[in-house]
């Protein structure tokens, strides 16, 4: 796997990525992905996935949303609707490059609104060809609303109202932890260390009004544009709940693929069982992206796949 810093511009933003290329000179096809939530381009949870991906002779571009990362950008900026600007113009980037095959161009999204901003830019950039979303948000404001008990809920709401006035009035909203005071974080998310290598260099600090922003999140809307989709999920997931990944692979149009992991959690799915689902996602993109530039045969239908330890 051959990697290289690479830079873009999202609305006039300058964006920092990986372009991480197959070991040959031939262009390749590309799969682009922009990180999960709160993620950062160089977390070393991808490097898997992607060294697989290029060995199966995928070129991968991978960069920090705006105001993330190194990235440039207003600070704590977190908006679904600038990252899917920002998935779309890295689409664009790879259509400027001689290395890359512009029309073999898939997305891959791992967690949270990671995997619900891959079936985002499916079901909205018709450039992208094939799709993968591990444990997606398929609605922000169901999401939000389960961390919470009933009346924890309303007062959050409540709280959103009282700073849309006050930023009307003022100018100014109230600022806020993304892990304490939008999403609320489970037992386990506390206790893991699976992205414990860019925890520290992700803002501590963001508007509230990005809450109305993630409650407008709803990639369940745009699912039934999106075909050649395969979707992750896990079994009894407390951080992305596993309805929702299903909810997106019933939406979908065919071909798509749901792998149902059991007896496991959010964060530990990706080591436990990363053996299995890594192969299946290079099969995905080779069976409905295809490796080599030439006209690949779809399948039509749908199927599911349970794993167990």
């Amino acid at each position: 796997m051959r990697e290289k810093s690479v830079e873009l511009f999202s609305e006039g933003v300058r964006v920092s990525g990986i372009l991480r290329r197959p070991d040959r000179d031939d262009p390749s096809p590309a799969i682009v992905q922009g990180p999960g939530w709160l993620g950062l381009k160089d977390s070393q949870l991808y490097v898997p996935y992607h060294q697989a991906l290029t060995a199966a002779g995928y070129a991968v571009l991978i960069f920090d949303y705006r105001g993330f990362g190194d990235s440039d950008g207003d600070g704590g900026s977190l908006s679904p609707r600038l990252q899917l600007e920002d998935l779309k113009n890295a689409v664009t980037y790879l259509h400027t490059r001689d290395d890359i095959i512009a029309d073999r161009i898939g997305v891959f999204g791992s967690g949270g609104t990671g995997g619900g901003n891959a079936v985002m830019l499916a079901g909205l950039d018709p450039r992208v060809c094939c799709t993968v979303s591990q444990v997606p948000v398929a609605d922000g404001e169901d999401w939000l609303r389960r961390m919470r008990r009933g009346y924890e809920w309303s007062e959050f709401l409540e709280r959103l109202d009282a700073d849309r006035r006050e930023r009307v009035l003022t100018g100014k909203g109230e600022w806020v932890h993304p892990r304490e005071d939008i999403m609320v974080p489970t037992p386990e998310r506390r206790a893991t260390q699976v992205k414990k290598d860019v925890d520290d260099r992700v803002p501590s600090s963001v508007p509230l009004a990005a809450a109305e922003e993630i409650i407008a999140y709803k990639p369940i809307e745009v699912a039934p544009r999106v075909r050649n989709l395969l979707v992750i999920a896990v079994d009894g997931d407390d951080v992305t709940p596993t309805d929702h990944a299903v909810a997106l692979y019933e939406a979908a149009g065919e071909p798509k693929k749901l792998i149902l992991q059991h007896q496991t959690s959010h964060y530990a799915a990706y080591e436990q069982y990363g053996p299995v689902v890594i192969p299946e996602i290079v099969s995905w993109f080779d069976a409905h992206l295809g490796s080599r530039a030439v006209e690949s045969i779809t399948p039509s239908g749908s199927e599911i796949v349970e794993v167990r330890p």
